[in-house]
């Protein structure tokens, strides 16, 4: 494992940052998994009057979905021009004006899905500009451990929220409350992380990129801890890979996003975030109690199940990330696991269809063992495709096109998370457990997808992805450095070059 380098000040702050700024996450992660339980809950479909339960469970999770990816798609000029922080902060405002619309007293559904479209283009801004702002602040050592911390945020409100169901069912009455205060207390999380974010740096590449080097320099003292040599020599490094981006193609135009360095990239964003929802786990993480009805029949135990579906999720993805996330490879860990879990998921599909459903709400010891196939294909999820596919994403763009990169790439996942979150519960009306074969079919195409196209990102900073990807940014790239050694050899100090960098002291040159 790759060793930090740097002070422990230093470290602390790389590791509260990347975890802080990944509340986004545990947004995304909360209202992923809020939404079954409500759902199943008397007082929220007395309080709202339907009857068509697989219509308003697809509505509900689709139209935030929708929301989600039209925010990904439009929020990258707006991120590029005001800066990642601010950008936040405001999809956090914009989130949580969602979140009120749904939990007024309006006993109208029209009201809930607008309020469930608003909060999705905020919860779409963030996700997709998250991923930027935290590699663009991590130390190379760290950046995986701290990009997967998204899914670990992830893991992190889909537990909670859960058991905040499960109790609500069992010691509150059946009232309004009883759902308002699961989907309300999404605002609690969205204000801690915009405000949080007053004390935090705006991202270093973003202010380099934009030649305001004195507060680049100055957010990665403070975020490092440090101004010495090894610091020094970071923000060199920073700097010259963005003069290489800007020197490949001044003046960024649509077609260079065709070019074939970039548009390879793309491919990848928009395929690693495509085989994250075709694992079907996310489909699980939304409708969790329909699902395992299937394998245990009706009745609370459902909840129970998914709060301890829940809390499994988090387990592992907590141990994937603090233990194996920078040892593994991205790419063998991606084509491996999908290999695993089609297996897992044909074998809980043939065990499901071979033995008797449940009777009376009688659990049986084939319902209890698919269950626990259900959970192992969740660990190896965990360990694979939930974490990895947001570090991965923000790994291979250069800096140039990162921010619309990345948002290509969420914007797939929101995409395609809601065309899931749409069919899935009329699959589950329809095919039942042979749900689980269509998703073990998908694994196995993501599996060779991931083995013949994908590129190992491991340990490599942001500027030597350049190299990985054969783009005209990595010879302009070497160009400058060739320059600066001619400078060097004129002048003796490197300073000319990459700005100045002496006793505090910069210019904004780069």
């Amino acid at each position: 494992m790759a060793k930090l380098q740097g002070t422990r000040l230093g470290a602390f702050r790389a590791y509260f940052f990347g975890f802080f700024i990944c509340t986004a996450g545990f947004l995304f992660g909360y209202d992923t998994g809020i939404v079954g339980g409500v759902l199943t809950m008397t007082s929220y479909k007395r309080d709202f009057g339907y009857s068509d339960n697989t219509t308003v469970s697809a509505v509900m999770v689709s139209l935030q979905n929708v929301g989600a990816f039209l925010a990904a798609c439009a929020i990258f000029p707006v991120s590029e021009r005001y800066g990642r922080k601010k950008t936040v902060q405001v999809a956090c405002t914009v989130f949580i004006t969602g979140v009120i619309l749904q939990v007024i007293p309006s006993h109208s559904l029209v009201c809930f899905y607008i309020g469930r479209f608003v909060s999705g283009l905020g919860l779409g801004s963030a996700t997709a500009v998250v991923p930027s702002y935290n590699a663009e602040q991590a130390p190379k050592e760290i950046r995986g451990k701290l990009g997967s911390g998204m899914q670990l945020l992830f893991a992190s409100g889909v537990l909670i929220s859960y058991w905040v169901d499960y109790a609500t069912v069992h010691d509150m009455p059946v009232s309004s409350a009883q759902w308002q205060i699961p989907v309300g207390l999404q605002m609690v999380p969205a204000a801690v992380l915009g405000i949080g974010l007053f004390w935090q740096k705006e991202s270093i590449r973003w202010l380099a990129k934009k030649g305001r080097n004195d507060e680049a320099w100055e957010a990665l003292t403070w975020m490092r801890a440090d101004s010495g040599p090894e610091v020094k020599a970071e923000f060199d490094e920073i700097k010259a890979g963005i003069a290489a981006e800007l020197l490949a193609t001044e003046g960024f135009r649509k077609k260079e996003l065709l070019e074939p360095a970039n548009r390879y990239r793309l491919a990848l964003a928009f395929g690693v975030f495509l085989g994250q929802q075709c694992t079907g786990m996310t489909a699980l993480a939304y409708f969790g109690p329909q699902f395992f009805k299937l394998l245990v029949g009706a009745g609370d135990k459902n909840l129970l199940i998914t709060g301890l579906f829940g809390a499994e999720k988090f387990v592992t993805v907590a141990t994937y990330i603090f233990l194996f996330s920078e040892r593994w490879g991205r790419k063998p860990t991606l084509w491996i696991s999908a290999l695993i879990m089609s297996g897992l998921f044909v074998i809980v599909a043939i065990v499901n269809n071979t033995t008797p459903a449940p009777v009376n709400n009688q659990t049986t010891g084939a319902g209890i063992a698919t269950v626990a196939l259900i959970f192992l294909t969740n660990s190896v999820y965990q360990f694979s495709w939930g974490p990895v596919p947001w570090p991965y994403t923000a790994e291979i763009f250069p800096s140039r096109i990162r921010e619309i990169g990345t948002s290509t790439g969420v914007a797939t996942q929101w995409l395609f998370n809601f065309l899931f979150s749409l069919v899935t519960p009329y699959m589950i009306a329809a095919w039942g457990s042979y749900t689980f074969f269509f998703y073990a079919c998908l694994d196995i195409v993501m599996a060779i997808g991931v083995f013949l196209f994908f590129k190992e990102t491991k340990g490599r900073t942001l500027e030597e992805m350049e190299q990985i990807f054969h783009s005209r940014a990595a010879f302009d790239n070497e160009a400058v450095r060739r320059k600066a050694l001619e400078h060097l050899g004129d002048s003796g100090s490197e300073d000319r070059v990459y700005g100045t960098i002496v006793d505090g002291h910069k210019d904004t040159r780069v």
